[in-house]
């Protein structure tokens, strides 16, 4: 129903009451028919609900079946870390989802919990959540609005709507009808809404809607939905299953080979065991938690509050990034960008020709000057108060000369405001208003020069300035009723001033940044399609005429269809409501875009939950929104953002340099036992050998791959697909490494083994084991040497190799370790020998490098 186009008369038919408000009788009926005027919330998960959905990964239950078995074989250490690990994910993922149901809650504090309203002629307080359609509420200052309501009475009546609409001015509301047209819900100044708040006069209104029929039971019913996975969590799943099977069918082989070759059946179902054991990545999660938990803490540094962990590595994914102007794009500060004055002829002969439209600028405002210097007041009025201060004209000093005795206050209807001020004998009346608006009080002397002053308030309002004109007259005597209409009429125009909020200088470069990254920066505000624009092109959102900007008012007379096909070539949107906001989410992931959406309103919430990345504002955002968000930009600057995807960007890297490790390393291992029969070979290592393996070098060497600095290159490549395997650009590597360290490990086994001086099986686990630490130095960038690196830009690493270096060395020449790991101590010609070998796997990645860097 659209309410704000209705006359009073057709509101009371149509929702059967009158000016004396219903019947106690009415409203019982109704409040049944209606329900009661709350923000419902869908039925909440217990705690243990909670608990239980963590446990149900596919990957934590592979690791849960892992642990059973290493205890099983007796390995209590490996059951303990692998348990530990789950747990650590269990809490996280338990602690993200509890603080996902907080949104809601942060909703319904907005919510007014006593109402005064008029039943039956007489005024009463009820609770608000009795409130019914067709009651009449009473408003003043300081109320919050307790339903939708359209208004039947205003007096000076001012509501801020800027937690439901993000407009940070308040609005002069009215209580005739508008006239027929496209309104967006800022835009409707005879209407309230539940949760916004009363900031000046008195006002009354009948009741349109109430609970979940309300904007902001609309809201709530969008934000009620489950969180979508990140990309991240949907390639883990598939790779855990994916590695289940493969480790499933290898082991079934390997057992099958060794049995077929002569080996003792459960001496190969141990192997096998452990085999499998080794091959589950279980240090994944925690390299996956601990990447994300430290990207997390950079992040802070950055000016990013990560509210969901995921999200840090998500943000690499970002192909758009949708972004409100105010504030995040610009300085959140209306300044004047241009002043221009007129000739205002012979009128005002006693004051200095120069300083006419200063004077005017400094006395026609409302702004006051605290102690510490700070003007405060109404953005616009602040702005032109700062600048005739800056040009030696402030009101205070100027007040002197010119004492304030009266004034008529703005109103949305005149667009105008006017002041009057003792000048010697006389009276100085300035009005400020909106240019079209006084250009038609202007004095007949004057006429001839309005065409050539619009030319130039077009001109500026094309560039995205907000135009206000000035004008005055010289009385000899005060009126006795100090009116409008003769207060305002033949004026000599003084000139007219340029505002705008300007971008922040450092966000041309991040638009840049975005682009080159393959990032496509779009800007939604509530401002003017023209103004909105303007500052675009001037920051590179905007860049050539197929770059589309498209209204609120458009949008609605689309279908979704139609929309669809242009909404990549849609850069500005201004106007728009929260559902548009939410469908612009909506058509950019039908066309596979991963999108990330800022917001501070409360009417951002649903957009910021349904965003694959919701980024809330710290400085000027709504409780509900923060809830609703994954990220909380601590200084509202859309740099911030780009600085947060570039990590994320950092995270996917070295949690795919871990996997690439891993993966690798537990080929090779799988390559060393499956290839040994094919060459007439006994099995090379013990069960005990394979878990060790796996504890030391898949552990700290891997996990401290995520303290790994970001690659020169990170931010001049495209974003990755979300639906992108997460092996799409390393399987090779894997398996060709794989092969290389299955073959010098068994190579050290067939020339060692029929030789009496050598101890083949411990040279064998030794090769296998260092040369999995030159491969993890080796695979520390892409494509940059280790060496132009520097060894020592990640001193974690280096120290977890010197450390795996050391204790594998223990395991061979301390003597009670030697019974515990089958091992016997090797003499320095057998040290060399697996030393020397176990280089070969680090150079030749860093062959593959330098074979790359000449491709590029």
């Amino acid at each position: 129903m659209n309410w704000h186009l209705l006359t009073l008369t057709e509101i009371t038919k149509v929702l059967n009451t009158r000016a004396t408000g219903i019947s106690e009788t009415d409203a019982e009926v109704r409040i049944q028919e209606h329900g009661p005027n709350e923000i419902e919330e869908q039925k909440r998960k217990s705690v243990w609900q909670m608990l239980l959905h963590q446990l149900t990964d596919f990957m934590v239950l592979v690791l849960i079946a892992a642990s059973i078995i290493s205890g099983l074989l007796g390995d209590v250490t490996d059951t303990i870390i692998i348990l530990l690990i789950v747990a650590l994910n269990t809490i996280i993922g338990f602690v993200q989802e509890y603080r996902a149901e907080k949104a809601m809650e942060a909703l319904k504090k907005m919510a007014a919990s006593v109402a005064r309203v008029v039943r039956e002629g007489k005024q009463k307080d009820i609770p608000a959540s009795q409130l019914v359609p067709g009651d009449l509420v009473l408003l003043e200052a300081g109320n919050l609005l307790p339903a939708d309501v359209r208004f039947n009475e205003c007096f000076s009546l001012k509501v801020d709507e800027s937690a439901l609409t993000g407009e940070s001015h308040h609005v002069d509301k009215i209580a005739v009808e508008l006239e027929d047209g496209e309104y967006t819900l800022g835009d409707r100044t005879n209407m309230g809404y539940k949760g916004t708040h009363v900031t000046h006069g008195r006002g009354s209104g009948y009741v349109v809607a109430t609970g979940m029929n309300t904007e902001l039971g609309q809201i709530a019913r969008m934000i009620q939905k489950d969180d979508t996975e990140t990309p991240l969590q949907k390639r883990l799943a598939a790779f855990g299953k994916k590695l289940a099977v493969i480790i499933f069918i290898i082991c079934i082989v390997i057992f099958g080979l060794g049995v077929l070759r002569g080996e003792a059946v459960l001496h190969m179902l141990l192997t096998s065991i452990s085999l499998a054991v080794a091959a589950i990545p279980e240090a994944l999660p925690a390299v996956v938690t601990i990447s994300l938990a430290l990207g997390a803490r950079r992040m802070v540094k950055q000016n990013v509050l990560i509210r969901r962990l995921p999200a840090v590595e998500a943000l690499g994914s970002v192909t758009y990034i949708c972004s409100d102007k105010t504030g995040t794009l610009t300085l959140n500060k209306m300044t004047v960008q241009q002043l221009v004055e007129t000739d205002a002829g012979t009128q005002f002969s006693e004051l200095p020709k120069d300083d006419l439209i200063f004077i005017a600028l400094s006395l026609n405002n409302d702004v006051t000057k605290t102690e510490a210097g700070i003007f405060t007041g109404e953005s616009t009025e602040v702005a032109l108060a700062e600048y005739a201060a800056g040009k030696g004209f402030e009101r205070s000093e100027m007040e002197k000369s010119f004492p304030r005795v009266a004034e008529i206050p703005f109103d949305s209807h005149r667009k105008c405001m006017t002041t009057v001020h003792t000048f010697g004998v006389k009276y100085l009346s300035i009005t400020k208003g909106a240019t079209d608006v006084l250009l038609k009080k202007v004095a007949a002397s004057q006429q001839q020069n309005i065409s050539q002053w619009q030319n130039q308030i077009d001109e500026m309002a094309s560039n995205g300035m907000r135009v206000l004109g000035y004008a005055a007259k010289i009385l000899d005597a005060l009126p006795e009723n100090i009116s409008p209409e003769y207060m305002e009429k033949d004026l000599v125009f003084l000139g007219f001033a340029g505002l705008m909020d300007p971008p922040r200088p450092e966000v041309k470069a991040a638009i840049d940044e975005c682009r080159q990254a393959g990032i496509q920066p779009v800007m939604i505000t509530g401002d003017h399609p023209l103004t909105a624009k303007a500052i675009a092109k001037s920051i590179g959102i905007v860049q050539s005429n197929d770059d589309l900007t498209l209204t609120g008012a458009e949008l609605s007379q689309i279908s979704m269809e139609e929309f669809e096909s242009k909404v990549e070539h849609v850069k500005v949107y201004a106007r728009v409501n929260p559902e548009q906001k939410l469908n612009i989410v909506k058509a950019l992931q039908d066309k596979n875009q991963f999108v990330s959406m800022t917001g501070d309103g409360v009417n951002d919430a649903p957009a910021l939950k349904n965003a694959n990345i919701g980024v809330a504002m710290g400085i000027n955002g709504t409780e509900v929104s923060k809830e609703a968000a994954h990220m909380i930009l601590l200084d509202d600057n859309f740099v911030s953002i780009v600085k947060a995807v570039r990590e994320g960007r950092v995270i996917f890297d070295n949690i795919k340099k871990f996997i690439k490790y891993t993966m690798t390393s537990n080929s090779g291992e799988i390559l060393v036992i499956l290839l040994a029969p094919f060459f007439g070979l006994p099995v090379p290592l013990l069960p005990v050998h394979i878990l060790w393996i796996n504890l030391v070098t898949d552990g700290l060497p891997g996990i401290t791959l995520t303290a790994e600095p970001g690659e020169k290159d990170v931010m001049s490549r495209p974003p990755r697909a979300p639906g992108e395997s997460i092996f799409s650009d390393m399987s090779a590597h894997i398996l060709w490494v794989g092969f290389l360290m299955g073959i010098v490990s068994i190579a050290v086994q067939a020339y060692t083994i029929n030789k009496p001086d050598y101890h083949w099986q411990t040279m064998v686990f030794a090769v296998l084991c260092f040369s999995q630490m030159g491969h993890v130095l080796a695979i520390r960038s892409n494509t940059q040497s280790l060496f132009s690196q520097g060894i020592f830009s990640n001193k974690p690493l280096l120290g977890a190799v010197l450390l795996t270096f050391l204790l594998q060395l223990a395991t061979i020449y301390i003597p009670f370790l030697n019974p515990i790991f089958k091992t016997e101590a090797l003499s320095l010609k057998e040290l060399v020998i697996v030393l020397a070998v176990s280089s070969i796997v680090f150079w030749a990645v860093e062959a593959e490098k330098w074979w790359k860097r000449r491709r590029q």
